[in-house]
């Protein structure tokens, strides 16, 4: 059987370029926004464009880089919420407002992640779809608890967050904006209470 040809790791300097790359890229996206331009980036660098492409082929890809670290703290935002909290309902409550700060991470952000949800091959795609698979968990744990309309769907969740987070960026990033919005989000999942009640006295 024919051995297959090893995968060589980048090179130190290729990983620090990467690094670097990033570090800027997170400064640039932070100062300007998710619209900065690709060459605006490779010049704070100090980079020419063919390194930044050959590390980075489009923004999407810059960004979905950019975005893992971000996840990483969603992450851990969803694993406190999961241990420490019991109520499903508040859970589900909670888990929409850490959802909604990571998409409002950078200054347009919510847009991109508009895009990635409609096109499959987008590489932001996994990552959304993650949230959705996430957002489903506490949504069901609510549902089960009779806290959570049973028609919704964890894309249901994902996609209203997503919403609001895009409605309030694009309302001058007002924090009360977002918060209205909010609250019509969760009296669109929640169960009235005279249904709720119904339901724990089967």
């Amino acid at each position: 059987m024919p051995t297959q040809p090893s995968i060589r790791p980048p090179r130190a300097d290729a990983l620090r370029n990467r690094n670097h790359i990033l570090e800027v890229a997170g400064l640039a996206f932070a100062d300007e926004g998710v619209d900065v331009s690709m060459d605006s980036i490779a010049k704070r660098a100090g980079v020419g464009p063919g390194t930044l492409y050959r590390h980075f082929p489009t923004r999407d890809a810059l960004l979905a880089a950019l975005m893992e670290v971000h996840y990483a703290y969603l992450d851990q935002a969803r694993m406190a919420i999961q241990a420490d909290e019991p109520d499903p309902g508040i859970a589900l409550d909670r888990w929409i407002e850490a959802l909604g700060t990571w998409m409002n991470a950078y200054e347009g952000l919510p847009e991109p992640l508009r895009a990635a949800w409609s096109q499959p091959s987008s590489v932001l795609r996994p990552t959304c779809q993650s949230l959705v698979d996430a957002s489903a968990v506490f949504l069901e744990a609510a549902q089960r608890n009779g806290d959570a309309r049973p028609s919704l769907t964890g894309r249901d969740i994902f996609l209203a967050a997503l919403a609001i987070a895009w409605a309030g960026a694009n309302t001058g990033g007002a924090i009360d904006t977002r918060q209205a919005l909010q609250e019509v989000l969760r009296t669109g999942w929640a169960l009235p209470v005279s249904a709720q009640d119904g339901l724990h006295e089967k």
